[in-house]
């Protein structure tokens, strides 16, 4: 083998590489439950992505049509396979590196909603009904952050579910801790019936109300990273449109050892991007209520 045959398959091992590495960061490793190996999960991910909804998963599969297209077009224009391969990540890749924070301040926003509908499922309590009566009467009041999960509750109660089963899988849909405070409220009144549950749901609220503002200082605090992240970003991508217009720019890079330099230095500058992305994004916090069993859900 020689030098150059050597070059160029150590170039496309790291363009494979670049590529692998960013569908994994996008679309994740966990297998969803109940598959098993060999079945074919992987590929059915890659094509449908994590989003949860109908829309999030064709708005991702358009992302990745669009990068096809959008690749092919800078490999025609410029005739580097590397190239073609960055602008194909680009397409992805960029709105994933400035949704940052996004998922964060949703979480911030569900936890506030979280509070508020402790707060009138207290009231509704307060007033003698049951408490599978004051959940269902909660329904037309619920925040619009959480209003699907808590229609959701209220009809698996109305089905026939069992409450601490109806519960434990609301407190999994909102998967913070703080909802877990509050689920673990109401299962244990369901237990033994105490006359404070009102001022339980009280105290729950208004630690809910602490923890929103301390998150949402701590957020304020990251914004100087996430600024970093979009900061180098949008130099990526000035720097990628000026070599599509600019042939002279790109020129020394029409080598094979071109291109070999030019995927260590785009994968270096990716891991970066994804380094600095992940120092911005805070650590998932650890809940205490385990997932509810399915087969213990119908009374």
């Amino acid at each position: 083998m020689t030098t150059i045959e050597l070059i160029a398959l150590v170039s496309g091992a790291a363009c494979v590489a670049g590529l692998v590495l960013a569908v994994v960061a996008l679309v994740g490793t966990r297998r969803p439950a109940g598959s098993t190996p060999g079945s074919g999960p992987g590929l059915s991910r890659l094509w449908t992505g994590s989003g949860a909804s109908r829309r999030e998963q064709h708005r991702y599969q358009l992302l990745l049509g669009a990068a096809v297209v959008v690749g092919a077009l800078a490999f025609l224009l410029t005739g580097l396979p590397v190239v073609g391969l960055l602008v194909a990540l680009a397409v992805p890749g960029v709105p994933w590196l400035f949704a940052v924070g996004r998922a964060e301040q949703r979480a911030i926003a569900r936890i506030e909603a979280v509070g508020e509908w402790t707060r009138r499922l207290k009231d509704i309590s307060g007033t003698g009904q049951g408490l599978q009566q004051a959940i269902i009467g909660t329904i037309a009041t619920a925040p619009e952050e959480i209003q699907d999960e808590v229609r959701t509750l209220a009809a698996r109660l109305q089905a026939g579910w069992l409450a601490r089963s109806a519960l434990l899988a609301f407190a999994d849909e909102i998967a913070d801790p703080v909802c877990d405070q509050v689920v673990a409220a109401l299962i244990l009144h369901l237990t033994d019936r105490g006359e404070r549950l009102g001022d339980v749901l009280g105290s729950i609220a208004t630690a809910a109300s602490a923890e929103v503002a301390t998150r949402r200082e701590v957020e304020a605090k990251r914004t100087q990273p996430r600024f970093a992240v979009r900061f180098l970003t949008g130099m990526t991508l000035a720097t990628l449109a000026y070599g599509l217009v600019n042939s002279d720019y790109v020129r020394p890079y029409g080598t094979v050892f071109g291109q070999l330099v030019m995927a260590v230095l785009g994968a270096a500058f990716v891991g970066l991007l994804v380094w600095v992305r992940s120092m911005s994004q805070p650590p998932r916090p650890a809940r205490f209520l385990p997932a509810p069993d399915p087969e213990e859900a119908i009374a």
